[in-house]
């Protein structure tokens, strides 16, 4: 959990007044460019400052480093100019330089090389531009790093994409964050969550309910190359909680705000990153501002990591179906999306105009790529690698799990092995003393199995969605 403040960009983000704002998605005014946008790539408290961090945006391979000289994140193009070797293998040295791993390479944080430590000192080879490493605009906005991966020009002059109701009322909010690696395009996780009508029935016991099923009227009120805005009178539960409007910023950024009486304003917000064809990143975040502070107080006493098992366990209701129904549609071809979908309700209205969005302005971010052969179901069920190794808490509660485990096998241990020689010294063993001796190794037994089920929550999940599962 963390409570809201507003966080200043860096430079780069920084529009100076007598530049004009340009709108993302290049200029052509026919096609949205999906590199002609800011895109947000990590939550700053996931990141690790001691080691370089890769990540791959646009089938374009990165590394995220901090520059301890100059106190901020840097993102290079994860290959050094000299044997195209990846960076994220290397090291930030005790110069405050990205060091490549092969030959010491070293790199400042604007990218021009430092040391080759392989030249004689007469030698400038490193002064040479094709000795640089290429660095890619950064901005820090609302907890989250941005990175540009268009042109560099533009990159100061178009917009960061962040969740308006937080920048415009700053105050007494409650934001919940997670994040996943998805195995499907950023397309299809937006035209998910676009898709209110889904909750009732895929996310059954979870976060939803089959009787809340029920019609829906969406209205878009508006839309453009930039995006739409959309607006659910009647709201979810049947109407129980008020009118919900919605927003899909392009080329990645969806949230739906609601505001009750129950629960005060809640958004549910979505970025959907592009990794390559057939994967992407989710950041999600769930900004609350409640009516009461008994709702903050016990966000406040769970885990971080805890909420994380359950964001989890709620994506992987439909983890595989997605997975599954992406590759359906490629089969499809190249026919109308209205075609090749049967949508005679209203209830589909946000994803209609959504995918008339990608089609009016040619918004495929991997315009004839193929997807790759469909993945196994212990893939798609893969927590650690998708999220466990890249999240801060979670990676945190991993080994202080498997400590403890390693404690209770030798408490567990040591106990049984002390009976023999207490019988030894003592002659016999008391009642009180033995139930003692039975009890401590029972409970480390308990803990050690108890703790092995959290481990492997944060390995893998279940195939079998609690909506399949019996009543």
């Amino acid at each position: 959990m963390v409570t809201y403040s507003p966080v200043t960009a860096p430079d780069t983000a920084v529009i100076a007044p007598h530049q004009r704002s340009l709108p993302a998605g290049g200029p052509d005014p026919d096609r949205f460019d999906w590199a002609e946008a800011w895109h947000p790539v990590h939550y700053v408290e996931d990141l690790d400052k001691t080691r370089p961090n890769r990540f791959t945006l646009l089938e374009r391979d990165l590394v995220i480093w901090w520059d301890p000289q100059e106190q901020t994140w840097r993102v290079f193009e994860d290959s050094c100019p000299h044997r195209l070797a990846p960076l994220s293998e290397g090291r930030i040295n005790e110069a405050g330089q990205l060091e490549c791993p092969y030959h010491g390479w070293s790199f400042s944080g604007s990218g021009a090389c430092q040391q080759i430590p392989q030249q004689f000192p007469e030698q400038q080879g490193h002064q040479s531009p094709r000795a640089c490493a290429t660095s890619l605009p950064t901005a820090v906005r609302q907890g989250l790093l941005f990175v540009y991966p268009g042109d560099i020009a533009r990159a100061a002059q178009v917009p960061v994409p962040v969740i308006d109701p937080l920048e415009d009322d700053s105050e007494g909010w409650v934001v919940l964050n997670t994040f996943r690696d998805l195995p499907y395009d950023a397309l299809t996780l937006l035209e998910n969550v676009l898709d209110s009508s889904h909750i009732p029935y895929t996310h059954h016991e979870t976060v939803g309910k089959r009787e809340n099923a029920a019609p829906m009227a969406m209205e878009v009120l508006a839309s453009d190359r930039q995006g739409f805005r959309g607006l659910w009178p009647e709201g979810p539960r049947q109407g129980k909680l008020g009118t919900q409007h919605t927003r899909f910023i392009a080329p990645g950024l969806m949230y739906h705000d609601l505001t009750s009486q129950q629960f005060g304003r809640t958004l549910t917000v979505v970025y959907a990153v592009p990794i390559r064809k057939g994967e992407c990143r989710l950041l999600a975040r769930f900004p609350f501002k409640f009516s009461t502070r008994l709702p903050k107080l016990f966000i406040g006493l769970t885990p971080r990591w805890y909420t994380h098992v359950g964001n989890n366990r709620v994506l992987e209701d439909d983890q595989i179906f997605l997975h599954l129904q992406e590759r359906a549609l490629a089969q499809a071809g190249s026919q109308p999306y209205a075609q090749a979908c049967y949508l005679p309700t209203q209830a589909d209205r946000y994803v209609l105009q959504f995918r008339q969005w990608v089609s009016e302005f040619a918004a495929d971010p991997f315009p004839g790529a193929s997807l790759a052969p469909e993945w196994s179901q212990e893939a798609l069920m893969d927590r650690y690698h998708s999220h466990t190794k890249h999240c801060h808490s979670c990676r945190s509660a991993l080994q202080r799990i498997q400590q403890v485990r390693r404690g209770a096998v030798v408490v567990s241990a040591t106990t049984w092995s002390a009976i023999p020689l207490v019988v030894a010294l003592a002659g016999s063993l008391s009642l009180g003393l033995g139930v003692l001796l039975t009890a401590i190794p029972l409970a480390a037994a308990g803990i050690w199995w108890y703790l092995g089920t959290l481990e492997h929550k944060l390995h893998r999940g279940q195939p079998i969605p609690p909506r399949n599962q019996p009543a």
